[in-house]
């Protein structure tokens, strides 16, 4: 409680609309540690449901794999349990200029600057949305089942991580264990991208471990090319963005760049994908800058994270040095060796 009120008292150099929303984060926080129970003494209590009970003990077996087997921190994150009876544990609020890519960035005393703001509340999300919507902004509201807290608090298994299969919830564990190993403040595309590269491939090594085949092609494909879909219509839209039209004229280029993008999506859906939906309801629902961020955050540099893997010939200790020392290179030289790393062959 004292690191919560700790932020929550930074706040106050910063006016009183900073206060309010760092004390919603420390309250939020409280509340998620508060609700904390040791996956321990659940897998043993007699009156635990079965099906909780399996998915628990699964969850512990991929923790323990995270720092045996990955090096990642061996700690008291994931050893717990917190029912929170919500759909998410948060939701991140995303914000963009009609006529940008560049999010709007926020900045925190321990995170650094990162591009969205995140809420315990749906209406506190909503609310914020509202604000950044009059003030000229496109906004994109994104639930989150799981964060990490970067060391500074032993992080639970949420009851929000449990909705999806064993393989997303052991890439979960893998991803937020990743950011405690290793985060680079105010770089939210190094961050995202080197913790999801974590999480590809210790999914692989944790199926090869426990003796099951790779994981199915088809759904990380889809997800692959939709994601590279969406990378492409952003940089599209980035051109129109550059172009120095006037402002109507942008605007029609812009939804003609959407207009695209959705016809591209439902090519791709019944010729390749054989009529795989899965992505309707975000394609049919409005699409703007904002919604198109994360796409580029998460995934930018994940192709030089796996160079640089191999590169270190898939040994995780060297592997962590290697990031470690580009984590401190100067901003322009580190983007410049992650290109060169994407552009090699990552086997």
């Amino acid at each position: 409680m004292r690191r919560l009120f700790a932020i929550a008292a930074l706040a106050a150099l910063s006016g009183c609309s900073t206060v309010g929303y760092y004390a919603q984060l420390a309250h939020g926080e409280y509340s998620l540690l508060s609700a904390r129970k040791p996956i321990s003494g659940l897998l043993q209590a007699p009156g635990t449901d079965p099906h909780l009970r399996e998915r628990l003990a699964l969850a512990q077996a991929a923790r323990a794999f995270a720092s045996d087997s990955l090096d990642l921190p061996r700690n008291g994150s994931y050893t717990s349990y917190a029912d929170i009876g919500r759909p998410d544990l948060v939701w991140n609020v995303f914000a963009a200029p009609e006529f940008s890519l560049n999010p709007v960035e926020h900045c925190f005393p321990f995170a650094g600057c990162v591009a969205y703001r995140g809420y315990f509340g749906r209406g506190d999300a909503d609310a914020e949305a509202h604000r950044l919507q009059a003030a000229g902004y496109e906004t994109y509201i994104g639930g989150v089942p799981a964060y990490s807290t970067l060391g500074w608090f032993d992080d639970p298994i949420v009851s929000t991580m449990l909705r999806w299969d064993d393989d997303a919830l052991a890439e979960t564990i893998f991803h937020e264990l990743a950011h405690q190993k290793l985060y680079l403040k105010g770089d939210t595309a190094f961050n995202e991208s080197f913790a999801t590269f974590v999480e590809q491939e210790g999914l692989r090594r944790w199926r090869a471990a426990r003796g099951l085949p790779p994981a199915a092609d088809a759904p990380q494909q889809r997800e692959d090319q939709f994601t590279a879909m969406i990378l492409a219509a952003r940089q599209r839209l980035g051109q129109v963005y550059a172009s120095a039209q006037p402002a109507a004229a942008m605007r029609a280029a812009k939804r003609a760049e959407i207009e695209r993008l959705r016809a591209e999506y439902r090519a791709l859906r019944d010729g390749d994908w054989h009529g795989y939906a899965g992505y309707d309801d975000w394609m049919n629902a409005p699409i703007d800058n904002a919604k198109l961020l994360p796409f580029g955050l998460y995934h930018q540099w994940v192709p030089a994270f796996a160079a640089l893997f191999a590169t270190n010939g898939g040994d995780w200790p060297r592997y962590f040095a290697a990031v470690k020392k580009l984590a401190g290179l100067p901003p322009a030289a580190r983007e410049r060796q992650l290109r060169a790393l994407a552009a090699e062959p990552a086997g």
